[in-house]
């Protein structure tokens, strides 16, 4: 098989077990003249497993302002490119978005070569809606805006993904048991396609609590997915901006709180900005 001059191949990597690599990615590994790679380090161990030989360069957050225009002028030159990621799908949770963009806008063509991707791994074997969801990548890693974030998406109908580190998903899965409800269902996917994998699906009560009592299951690669919220109590309950400032405030700066609770009542930031000042000063005024 041939592939495309002068044009950028997005290539999905293993998750895990190396046998998830398809025949076209590997080809195409083989036969680019760049590999542009998260960790150049990590990407020479697999192409070394491969048997390929290939020049690597690093893509990531860190050089992606630098790195991406020099990309972009070997491609205008006739060069062929991978862009790869530690693992998984490019772009998802990881860096690539920028090469991507910018390919598009030199009129380089853009090749999508598909494979593994946690996300649609972590939902497949869920037990939960799949026809629609949303995906929220990590969650804030401080607890305070983390909880706000889940309170924001309490009322969100469509089963939510979300990736999360070994040493927060404990904590995560009990603020989503007090955000959602702890009867709401969902699925902890852990290790996908590795040794240790792990599938279990219970509610978020039942999930915190055998998280809690098990500490190999704070280790990791996890993704969680959880149901919606129902949709069948009658009329959905609507939440008023001083409602949602009330709720907001003790936990957030008045900026943050202000931006969320716009958000959550369809109200302008700049309406709820006013607001969220206007509580302050009351609250002020009553002590």
């Amino acid at each position: 098989m041939s592939i495309e001059p002068a044009a950028l191949h997005v290539v999905a990597t293993p998750i895990g077990n190396l046998g998830d690599l398809t025949e076209r990615a590997r080809t195409v590994l083989a036969a680019v003249e760049t590999v542009a790679a998260e960790d150049t380090r990590h990407t020479g161990r697999l192409l070394s497993h491969l048997g390929i030989r290939a020049r690597l360069v690093s893509l990531h957050e860190h050089n992606e302002r630098q790195r991406v225009p020099e990309l972009i002028d070997r491609m205008r030159g006739g060069a062929s490119v991978a862009l790869v990621s530690d693992a998984g799908t490019p772009g998802i949770s990881d860096p690539g978005y920028p090469l991507v963009a910018a390919a598009h806008a030199a009129g380089i063509r853009v090749v999508p070569i598909p494979g593994a991707c946690a996300i649609v791994a972590a939902l497949t074997v869920s037990g939960l809606p799949t026809d629609r969801f949303v995906f929220e990548g990590f969650l804030p890693a401080k607890p305070r805006a983390r909880r706000a974030r889940l309170e924001a998406l309490a009322n969100e109908a469509r089963t939510l993904v979300v990736y999360e580190s070994a040493h927060r998903v404990a904590a995560t899965v009990a603020n989503m048991a007090a955000a959602f409800g702890a009867e709401r269902p969902a699925t902890l996917a852990r290790e996908l396609t590795k040794a240790f994998e792990t599938v279990r699906r219970d509610t978020l009560r039942g999930l915190a609590e055998w998280i809690a009592a098990d500490s190999d299951q704070q280790r990791g690669e996890i993704v969680l997915v959880v149901g919606g919220a129902p949709q069948d109590r009658g009329e959905k309950r609507t939440v008023g901006l001083d409602e949602a400032l009330a709720a907001l405030l003790p936990e957030l700066a008045p900026a943050r709180a202000a931006a969320v609770a716009a958000r959550l009542t369809g109200t302008s930031r700049r309406e709820a900005y006013r607001a969220a000042l206007a509580h302050g000063a009351a609250d002020s005024s009553a002590e």
